[in-house]
């Protein structure tokens, strides 16, 4: 990225540069000379990333089944070709920005939140430890595998710790130069994230499926279904007999969902980055509003304490499932566990249902402002909150279908349609909630006080007492800074100000309950269908109404956008906690 070559048919920086040197105290507003068919750019960005993901999501599709002639390793291949090219442009992004001043004029202070870049960075932690089981897996039998098995997690390594501190640093920049480029190198990472995303998904349900089919036929029927359509990883033809072989193969499957996550974070985040290049942003109605994360404080305690029973619940629920149904081939423990999965989800959905509702009740009673001003990363939130929750509703919607045509009905069939119901109502009032808290402006009184102590006195500790026998008259007002622009105070409101404590509505108390509860409740919805409880697979309604073929295929492409869902309401959640 040289400073000297600018694309678009614009000298952007030249122009811009000298606008603002008359002006080096102020922040740039509207730009002189605007981007030549900014749209142009973007679209041939779009069609680069739609023709890498329909090759992507071709691949990985064909080699899931054992009769079409493409392999895993045909597709960990093309994975890393494209992480490769990844590594190599991000690379050159951060020297060819390092390296010019005027790449960066402004930064989008919405884009990329400290909670959304820790997660990622946790999340990234637990992909590296999956990376390394691959390895230590793949390399117990290297004799008998294709190299690239093993090429392929040492490059994901690289490429997640590259792309991390790429969108560490990175993630709120808005650049302007080499446009086009970038947006292409930005389009090919969204599109390697989302093509690494899908063969993480395949891979998990291939295994699931062959851990439910070993459960139930015997060694021999199991490779004989293998070789009759079932796509098999090469490595199952390798024997896999030492114990810490199977602690790596058994460790690796288990941190997939983290993975997953990983991925659809960082494609969100280069998304927001996509979007910010070539933006210009007016600092004057493009608020910064530096709010602090105060988690114990101002609380009640009533959300917390409430979504950490919820949470403990879940988990103990989770360990009883896992044991009953996938350790267990008896039918009854099987309904036992059914049961109580049932229960303690209609329980569950049924609070954060009421909560949304009481949540959005109390907005209507919410004096402050909508936040109308351009926010990329707000309209992304919504979109994917929106997009994500449809895979949920196809699940559900199927499963109402076959629960009320099917005959005979049993209460775990009651409970399944309650529970479908209450997942399609809980959905629906907790993005309605969402939304229109991230649409709410921060509260003023905070700001107010801040400024009307900071801008009249700046000091660290002030003498009550010593202000007050300084004061002048009651009648009297302090002189007006014309200067700076303050406004003359009262000495009885400056004494007030200063000593009494900042006070908290009690709609923004309850607004925050609400949503440590929910963050909190949805934390455990997404850990029970990532980590195995997922009973679209063990309950025989859908299976016997939609085929053993068709309820497994609607499963497998619509549970992962469930499970993303509840990842992202819970970092929306926090932004509206902390707004709130």
């Amino acid at each position: 990225m040289g400073c000297g070559h600018k694309d678009d048919k614009a000298s952007l920086a030249s122009s811009q540069i000298a606008s603002f040197s008359h002006q080096p105290h102020q922040p740039p507003s509207t730009p002189a000379t605007k981007e030549v068919w900014k749209k142009g750019g973007r679209m041939f960005s779009i069609l680069l990333a739609v023709h890498l993901a329909l090759l992507a999501c071709t691949l990985v599709s064909s080699g899931a089944f054992e009769k079409i002639a493409v392999h895993d390793y045909d597709v960990f291949f093309l994975l890393t070709v494209m992480m490769l090219i990844v590594i190599i442009w991000i690379i050159f992004y951060l020297v060819g920005t390092s390296r010019c001043p005027e790449a960066i004029l402004c930064k989008d202070s919405h884009a990329g939140p400290i909670w959304l870049r820790g997660g990622l960075i946790l999340f990234a932690i637990f992909s590296l430890v999956m990376d390394v089981f691959k390895i230590g897996y793949y390399s117990s039998f290297y004799s008998c595998l294709s190299a690239i098995k093993i090429i392929y997690p040492i490059v994901q390594a690289i490429f997640v710790v590259i792309q991390t501190y790429f969108l560490w640093i990175s993630a709120k920049d808005c650049v302007h130069v080499h446009l086009n480029v970038t947006r292409c190198g930005l389009m090919l990472t969204l599109t390697t994230n989302l093509a690494v995303w899908m063969s993480a998904v395949t891979d998990e349900s291939v295994h699931k499926a062959h851990s439910k089919l070993k459960k139930n036929v015997t060694e021999e029927v199991f490779k004989w279904l293998l070789k009759a359509g079932m796509r098999s990883s090469s490595a199952e033809e390798c024997n896999c007999n030492s114990q810490i072989c199977q602690i790596f193969k058994n460790g690796y499957f288990w941190l997939y969902p983290f993975n997953i996550e990983y991925s659809l974070f960082a494609s969100a985040m280069v998304y927001v980055m996509w979007k910010n290049v070539g933006r210009f942003i007016d600092h004057h109605s493009h608020h910064i509003h530096r709010l602090k994360f105060r988690l114990f404080r101002r609380t009640f305690f009533v959300g917390i304490v409430l979504g950490l029973i919820i949470l403990v619940s879940g988990l103990g629920v989770l360990v009883l499932y896992e044991v009953q149904v996938n350790s267990s081939t008896e039918s009854s423990k099987k309904s036992q566990a059914l049961t109580m999965y049932y229960i303690f989800n209609i329980v569950c959905l049924g609070l954060m249902s009421l909560v949304c509702i009481g949540g959005s009740v109390i907005y209507r009673f919410d004096k402050r402002d909508m936040d109308r001003h351009k926010n990329p990363t707000r309209t992304l939130d919504v979109a994917l909150l929106m997009g994500a929750a449809l895979g949920q509703y196809a699940i559900s919607y199927y499963s109402i279908v076959a629960i009320v045509a099917s005959t005979p009905r049993d209460a775990i069939s009651a409970l399944n349609l309650t529970y479908a119901l209450l997942m399609i109502a809980q959905h629906t009032f907790q993005n309605i909630f969402i939304i229109e808290g991230l649409h709410r402006q921060p509260p003023k009184e905070d700001h107010k006080h801040e400024s009307h102590q900071k801008d009249l006195y700046g000091l660290t500790f002030v003498n009550i007492n010593a202000v007050s026998l300084r004061m002048p008259d009651s009648s009297s007002t302090l002189a007006p800074s014309t200067a700076s622009g303050t406004e003359a105070i009262h000495p009885s409101e400056l004494v007030r100000s200063l000593t009494a404590p900042r006070k908290m509505n009690w709609r923004r108390k309850f607004l925050r309950e609400i949503s440590m509860f929910l963050l909190l409740s949805n934390i455990i919805l997404w850990i029970m269908p990532a980590f195995g409880a997922r009973p679209q697979f063990d309950n025989d309604t859908e299976l016997n109404f939609y085929g053993d073929s068709m309820w497994p295929a609607i499963v497998d492409i619509c549970l992962p956008f469930g499970i993303f869902y509840r990842m992202h309401a819970v970092a929306s959640l926090l932004e509206v906690y902390i707004v709130s």
